[in-house]
């Protein structure tokens, strides 16, 4: 009898084990959500101007397209004496490029031409984005940002741990002149930040390791960018890289909230003090920044894959 009881204890132990258990997730709080990175190309006539505005949504469900009310750009260079005034820069007024879409480009249906020349932007240029929904407005401003060419870009034959990785070399060479910060697309959504504390004004050279069962196929093409980036814009990517582990983009939604550049200004109003230190919950998530871009491709060939 024994021996039956503690059978009927242990399936009725496993048994109970199988139960639903219903979970109750903290309803989170809608936000925002900015993709505003544009790359620029200095040898392009117009900067690629291209504003992607979501909205989060709860724990299991996809972002949603957000509805705004206008976006707009000023930008300028500071006055000296008084930064928050910008002057010889303009105003771009931008529009949905199809109702639903969130996609948000300079309005092609304006008066006059609403996109930015890249001749008429020079480094150390602050960028504001305004955004207006229906009750809030949002404020994100940032400063233009040079990069330096990639030197050489070539595949190597060292391997980490597996044995299987593919070694790629980049080389880029630091002006020397200031403290630089760089972000890295390394293709296949991984990036890399780094900044020039160990090596300003020299040339820098470092191994990066493809796993071969991530997209690297034989003859693969990996395009890698150099981009100039300002230390909040280092510090907001090195975070959303360590959260995301390397495996998704910079703007889903990360494990953690990570506050980027995009504060709410509702009601504010004096110019000169835009922040939102009475308004610590309520934000917006993403970032916008300009910032350069250098190009360059390597094909990955089979002979030297290890």
């Amino acid at each position: 009898m024994k021996r039956y009881l503690i059978i009927l204890l242990a399936i009725s132990f496993f048994t109970s084990c199988e139960d639903v258990i219903d979970v109750e997730l903290p309803e989170d709080v809608s936000r925002l959500i900015i993709n505003g990175v544009i790359r620029v190309d200095e040898n392009e006539e117009y900067l690629p101007i291209e504003i992607v505005v979501t909205e989060s949504s709860s724990f299991f469900e996809e972002n949603t397209v957000a509805s705004i009310k206008s976006a707009i750009i000023y930008y300028g260079t500071p006055r000296e004496d008084a930064p928050e005034i910008l002057e010889g820069g303009g105003i771009s007024n931008l529009a949905e490029v199809e109702l639903g879409s969130g996609k948000w480009v300079p309005d092609p249906s304006f008066d006059s031409d609403q996109r930015i020349r890249v001749s008429n932007i020079n480094e150390g240029d602050v960028f504001q984005l305004l955004i207006t929904t229906d009750d809030e407005q949002y404020l994100a401003t940032t400063t233009y940002v040079k990069s330096v060419p990639i030197d050489s870009l070539e595949q190597g034959d060292e391997t980490l741990f597996s044995g299987d990785e593919t070694e790629v070399i980049v080389s880029f060479t630091d002006p020397g002149d200031s403290d630089d910060f760089y972000l890295l697309d390394l293709d296949f959504g991984e990036f890399l930040v780094t900044e020039d504390e160990f090596y300003q004004g020299q040339t820098f050279v470092f191994s990066y390791f493809y796993d071969n069962e991530l997209e690297l196929n034989t003859s693969s093409v990996v395009d890698v960018s150099l981009i100039g980036v300002d230390e909040p814009f280092y510090n907001y990517m090195n975070q959303i890289i360590v959260q995301s582990g390397g495996d998704q983009g910079p703007f889903q939604t990360p494990a953690a909230t990570v506050r980027g550049n995009v504060i709410n200004i509702t009601g504010i109003d004096n110019d000169e003090v835009v922040d939102n230190v009475e308004r610590t919950d309520n934000y917006a998530l993403g970032y916008f920044a300009i910032v350069e871009e250098y190009k360059d491709s390597i094909t990955i060939t089979e002979n030297e894959t290890n």
